[in-house]
């Protein structure tokens, strides 16, 4: 008999990101153009800040490997560039900041994993519009967005999400709050200005 089914011990392993979700704003306006176009991404609109990938470790390890890499990483702030268009796909393309650059570095460091194509130095930070486009729509689109304008061009970032895509659906595993302004150690008895004598 032939078999149709992989096997339970042969199911491909999940993927698994690093995202960083836009604000509410941002989110709200991205997914209003994905229904008035009828186009999708892969899940919600998002921030890869490393690609998707596979690993040898369990989700408990995996949640602990990048709580690790992820310890002491300050918020940062992201700059919206614009609408770009390549093969399949139409995004908005993010400013490769230094400390974007500085990050997509240090989350490539959690494994073992896998590596895809687009991390390292092909990495190109983005929010994407619409994903699997038709040769034949990609003009038509392109009319339809090349002059919108999102509504708003900077945005900051203060948690990052590990991710888990498996059979079509994404789940947030775990989120890690970035250090802010605010996470400052308090000004010590040391630090105080001396009262006038």
């Amino acid at each position: 008999m032939t078999q149709y089914l992989t096997a339970l011990d042969e199911a491909p392993s999940p993927l698994y990101s690093i995202v960083a979700w836009p604000p509410e704003a941002l989110d709200s306006w991205l997914r209003r153009q994905q229904d008035r176009l009828n186009v999708r991404g892969f899940g919600l609109p998002h921030l890869n800040i490393r690609a998707p990938f596979q690993t040898s470790l369990r989700s408990a390890e995996l949640v602990a490997t990048c709580r690790d890499v992820l310890r002491g990483q300050p918020a940062f702030d992201v700059q919206v560039r614009g609408w770009k268009q390549l093969p399949g796909v139409i995004f908005l393309e993010c400013e490769l900041s230094p400390a974007l650059g500085a990050l997509h570095r240090r989350t490539l460091a959690i494994g073992p994993s896998s590596q895809a194509r687009h991390d390292g130095p092909d990495y190109r930070p983005h929010l994407t519009l619409a994903l699997g486009v038709l040769r034949w729509a990609e003009p038509i689109l392109w009319e339809e967005i090349r002059d919108l304008k999102p509504p708003l061009t900077h945005f900051r970032v203060e948690a990052l999400s590990l991710t888990k895509e498996h059979r079509g659906e994404v789940q947030e595993l775990h989120t890690y709050p970035l250090l802010t302004p605010d996470d400052a150690p308090l000004a010590g008895p040391r630090d105080a200005e001396a009262a006038p004598s």
